[in-house]
């Protein structure tokens, strides 16, 4: 599996560059995540990042755009504005986890 080094840490991603250990990710990490795909982290950035974190290690997997509506409650319009064209996929590689299903 490929590796890439953020701050002098390794970390274990995909070929499409989502992490895959979830205890590899932190807030440094995501700094420099976010830049890379044209995000600049906001309070509300890191309300959404933080749900996701705290969904996935609840259940297993990552929270689709509709689960963030719904249980995170930021509406998907907002999604949309905080992470533009593709928040799942943008949403889910900030906060260092794998796209949800159904992410192309």
């Amino acid at each position: 599996m490929p590796t890439i080094e953020i701050h002098d840490k390794i970390v274990h991603v995909d070929d499409e560059g989502f992490l895959t250990e979830y205890g590899e990710w932190d807030e440094d990490v995501a700094r420099v995540l976010a830049p890379q795909i044209g995000v600049e982290m906001s309070d509300r950035h890191w309300d959404v990042v933080r749900f996701l974190r705290r969904d996935y290690a609840e259940r297993g997997e990552t929270a689709t755009t509709r689960r963030v509506d719904v249980v995170g409650h930021v509406p998907v319009k907002e999604q949309f504005a905080l992470f533009p064209k593709k928040p799942g996929k943008k949403m889910a590689y900030v906060a260092g986890l794998p796209k949800p299903h159904g992410c192309v």
